[in-house]
């Protein structure tokens, strides 16, 4: 899908609100053109299959025509068998011919807001540093947590919400929140 702007897109051009059922279709399309094939296999996606996104935490962000530019959700997870709740960022997609623009910038900072004053505790994700750091996050507390699959060690990140909340937390992710509940047969 090529985007035609008359003007290019800064983030003061993009508004950042709640998903919502329609975008779906506009969204798997963005995905899929911002990340590939390949998307499915990750394994943040372990987390996710099967699952909605935490209550309240999946945005999007529409260009001055409506049109859906970026994405990300939260999903809500345990740190360990057991352990308590935090949340996984991802993903985070813009429009590729729109990166560098802020739509980005505008979906963490919108997230991250919305996470804290729903009272969460720690973000967690896995991402490239040097990006997610100007957000706060790093790889300084993840050391004694694991995501299930393969992924990269050194770009498994979190952030801290509430100070303190990392601390000692160990395992394996696993999945939590709300699950998707399946479609009803029609009656004959």
């Amino acid at each position: 899908m090529e985007l035609a702007h008359e003007q290019p897109i800064d983030a003061a051009n993009l508004a950042v609100v709640a998903e919502n059922a329609t975008d779906a279709v506009a969204r798997d399309a963005l995905l899929d053109r911002a990340m590939g094939p390949g998307r499915k296999r990750k394994s943040s996606e372990k987390l996710r299959r099967g699952r909605r996104p935490s209550e309240g935490l999946a945005f999007v962000a529409r260009d001055q025509t409506g049109t859906l530019v970026g994405t990300v959700r939260l999903w809500d997870v345990a740190l360990g068998e057991g352990g308590q709740q935090a949340l996984l960022l991802g993903p985070l997609a813009v429009e590729p011919a729109l990166k560098g623009a802020g739509a980005g910038s505008a979906l963490m900072r919108h997230a991250v807001a919305e996470a804290r004053r729903l009272g969460h505790r720690a973000i967690l994700l896995v991402g490239d540093e040097p990006y997610y750091q100007r957000f706060g996050f790093s790889a300084a507390k993840t050391g004694r947590l694991a995501m299930p699959g393969p992924y990269e060690r050194h770009r498994f990140l979190a952030l801290e919400l509430v100070v303190g909340t990392l601390d000692g937390a160990a395992g394996t992710l696993e999945a939590a929140g709300r699950k998707v509940r399946p479609e009803k047969p029609e009656a004959a």
